[in-house]
């Protein structure tokens, strides 16, 4: 998916990374407005996961998108 498709669904993957992690805030994810390696970097300083493990995830939420 590229960052116009993030952009544009924005609010559907924000729903959905919320579901899965209770713990983001809307401020957590507003921080990265549709960049996936912002995304990335903010999930993986909230969630403590590696690069790697919060990539796996992100890939998993865009797919069921």
């Amino acid at each position: 998916m590229n960052r116009d498709q993030i952009e544009g669904k924005w609010t559907e993957i924000k729903g959905k990374l919320r579901e899965s992690y209770g713990d983001l805030t809307d401020d957590d994810l507003e921080a990265a407005k549709g960049d996936r390696e912002q995304m990335e970097g903010v999930l993986q300083q909230k969630l403590g996961k590696s690069k790697a493990e919060v990539r796996e995830t992100v890939d998993k939420v865009l797919k069921s998108i």
